[in-house]
């Protein structure tokens, strides 16, 4: 079984995922990097309390293989792929679990790009880590620290509004995690009047009921607040949602469906196309089409949104739980670029945010977790297939039904999306209990995603 899943490498800090192991794959990412050539790495990490054991230890297994090392300190995701795009570092690597309870924690790769590693070059570091053929002769690296690439970030981000932000009133969920220095900073600095929550990281409470995953939070303080838009990052910002001025959710789709029109109506959408996944809801999709905007889907995973972007030309794709790819400015998900385009689209419409176009209802759409012992294999039990089948003919040409396994989690998740609620209900449970009786499952509480988030 492949130890890298969707997002990198995750599990329970000090028991799961140890210093010892963090030392090893240190020390077996290093020994790839001098192989392809490179000596310099950078390491980001968020808030969390074994952020900086693991940080430590990652470091010193680089330094072991001969690889000098950089620390941002906590930095979100997306300041470290910004500064291993353009610091000439041959890897970028960040300690956080993401939108996972501060209790777990992951190690993610990213190339000299600044996008995820591929699946091959991953299996490489695997394997090296595996055979124990980690590189150890006299050569040491060496550990420095620096805050310079922080201030750059920013400042490039600011450059996407160029006219400021005075005058315009934001309430901002840091999720208690890595943006939350960086983003209400760079907020009041660019003259907006800054409701901030979420920014008081104890190393415990990052993602505690706030940020991305509950996006209810900032809605309320938008609405409390009068503020224009709500702003919300999960624990490393590299995806972002919004509250609209009337506390109404924007996730990714919406958002993507904003910018899509707002990109065309300036002659820069070309291709015409959005890359979205299978999660994406059907409303969003004819939204786009009725404007002339193609779309296309792709299995869940913003590394699969980013090749497909690549091979058509898109200039944007995401997901519902607003992982926003940008193809001509960044190489993956990247929450606080999402923001500042965001700022910016309102600032050229003069509109309030629940009023941009494209105006349109999603379709009725809910998922269900199912927790079972072992994932592999379920695709080949005959009896879920059959039940899966039933449910696809049901659902022809009114809607559409995507099973498919947790890339993080044993778990099975089911989604069904319908024209109707009453047959979204009816085909979401026949396809649920076959699961559960089939694995010996055991079913979470239905997720109603028709104007919520994806995964």
């Amino acid at each position: 079984m492949s130890l890298f899943g969707t997002d990198g490498v995750r599990g329970r800090a000090n028991t799961e995922l140890t210093a010892d192991f963090a030392i090893k794959l240190g020390a077996a990412a290093g020994t790839w990097v001098r192989a392809s050539g490179g000596t310099r790495v950078v390491i980001g990490r968020d808030t969390r309390r074994s952020g900086s054991m693991l940080g430590a230890a990652l470091s010193a297994g680089f330094c072991s293989a001969g690889v000098d090392v950089v620390t941002l300190g906590v930095a979100p995701t997306p300041l470290v792929s910004f500064a291993a795009r353009s610091g000439g570092f041959a890897l970028g690597s960040v300690v956080s679990a993401s939108h996972n309870p501060s209790e777990d924690n992951g190690i993610k790769f990213l190339g000299s790009d600044g996008g995820k590693l591929s699946t091959e070059q991953e299996r490489e570091i695997e394997s090296i880590l595996e055979t124990n053929s980690s590189r150890a002769d006299s050569t040491i690296g060496m550990i420095s620290s620096s805050q310079t690439w922080h201030a750059k970030y920013r400042s490039w981000l600011a450059g996407f509004l160029p006219g400021g932000l005075a005058g315009t009133k934001v309430a901002i969920d840091c999720a208690n995690g890595a943006a939350y220095d960086i983003a209400p900073q760079l907020l009041a600095d660019l003259g907006a009047e800054v409701v901030p929550i979420g920014t008081e990281p104890d190393g415990d409470n990052i993602n505690r009921e706030c940020g991305a995953t509950f996006p209810q939070v900032v809605a309320v303080c938008t609405l409390r607040n009068s503020a224009s838009l709500g702003i919300a990052f999960d624990g490393d910002a590299d995806r972002c949602v919004f509250s609209d001025e009337k506390g109404n959710l924007v996730n990714g789709d919406r958002f993507m469906a904003y910018w899509a029109i707002d990109a065309q109506a300036r002659g820069q959408l070309v291709p015409s196309v959005v890359v979205g996944t299978v999660m994406s809801n059907l409303g969003f999709e004819s939204a786009l089409r009725s404007h002339g905007i193609a779309f296309e889907r792709t299995p869940v995973g913003d590394r699969n949104v980013a090749e497909r972007m690549r091979e058509l030309g898109a200039k944007i794709g995401g997901e519902q739980s607003g992982h926003i790819i940008f193809g001509e400015m960044a190489p993956t998900g990247d929450g606080l670029l999402t923001m500042v385009q965001m700022l910016a689209i309102l600032k050229r419409s003069n509109k309030p945010c629940s009023e941009l176009p494209p105006l349109f209802d999603n379709w009725p759409q809910a998922m269900v977790n199912i927790m079972v012992d072992r994932k592999d294999g379920w695709d080949e039990n005959p009896e879920i297939n059959r039940a899966i089948r039933a449910a696809e003919e049901a659902t022809r040409g009114s809607g559409r039904v995507v099973v498919r396994a947790s890339g993080t989690q044993p778990m099975i998740r089911v989604m069904v999306e319908a024209r109707e609620a009453v047959l979204r209900d009816q085909v979401l449970e026949s396809v649920v209990e076959s699961i559960e009786t089939q694995l010996s499952g055991t079913a979470g509480r239905r997720i109603e995603l028709t104007n919520a988030l994806g995964d």
